[in-house]
């Protein structure tokens, strides 16, 4: 059983619904991510999202933006988050650590090669925003070969057919983005995510995250109603980027957000 795995049936059991919280590799500066990472689990994050820095990253606000861009500064790569994970797996062998970002650095390293170095530093699954499951194949047969997870976008527009083309590749869970735009954008309708939501876990037996526009601590539980995730990203980068000039606050800062949102999550049950 993947640690992905794992943790959703332990949530499951105890009836509480997955905080995944996502943070750029790197941001503001290389030796901020892995404290920082250590401090999302600590103040209640049950999966993290690493985000690969990368120049163009479309499906993103102008706040992630920014984020890779103070990255990018210190010239982070794809191998510099692996090396991250392997570090962060010395203390934690539990959390599952899942890499979100685009093809081409990907590409540029191969795709087994990639695949081979995500399971040997202790990444659980990958979130490539631009590989649409008709283009996926190949990449998915290399994750699945190393025993990771290939995480799956769905939109609003998603209609049924589409739905039943994504799950029927994906694995891990299924990534439900809230709103029509790009990270940060928007205001959340929550009885429609609720609506889409029962439509994708009618089709899937995968939990099913919501991510895209949930800012604080009470769009979290609104959301943790209805979905078996909650994925927040931006609200954290902004936070990152409120103390990038004193980055030894930053892992404080970003987890009291968090805990915020881990209380409420729970009192809403």
């Amino acid at each position: 059983m993947s640690r992905i795995q794992a943790r959703f049936g332990a949530l499951r059991e105890s009836g509480r619904c997955a905080l995944v919280t996502f943070v750029t590799a790197g941001d503001p500066q290389p030796a901020v991510t892995l404290p920082l990472m250590r401090a999302l689990v600590g103040a209640g994050a049950d999966i993290i999202e690493l985000g690969v820095p990368f120049s163009d990253p479309m499906a993103d606000g102008p706040v992630i933006q920014r984020g890779n861009e103070r990255a990018l500064v210190h010239g982070v790569t794809l191998d510099d988050v692996f090396d991250l994970v392997a570090r962060f797996r010395i203390e934690d062998q539990d959390t599952p650590v899942v890499l979100m970002g685009y093809l081409n650095p990907i590409e540029a390293k191969g795709y087994a090669a990639t695949a081979e170095r995500a399971r040997e530093a202790g990444v659980d699954g990958f979130i490539v925003v631009d590989m649409p499951p008709e283009e996926a194949a190949e990449l998915h047969a290399c994750l699945r070969g190393q025993g990771l997870d290939l995480i799956f976008l769905l939109a609003p527009t998603s209609d049924e057919a589409r739905i039943r083309s994504v799950c029927a590749l994906a694995s891990g869970f299924v990534y439900y983005v809230s709103l029509k735009g790009v990270t940060g954008a928007g205001n959340l309708d929550a009885d429609a995510v609720a609506r889409k939501v029962a439509q994708i876990k009618g089709i899937t037996d995968l939990p099913v995250g919501v991510g895209f526009g949930i800012r604080d601590a009470a769009s979290a539980a609104r959301i943790s109603r209805v979905s078996d995730a909650v994925v927040v990203g931006s609200a954290l980068v902004s936070r990152v980027a409120e103390q990038a000039a004193a980055p030894q606050r930053i892992p404080a800062h970003v987890a009291a957000l968090v805990c915020a949102m881990r209380a409420a999550m729970d009192e809403a049950g």
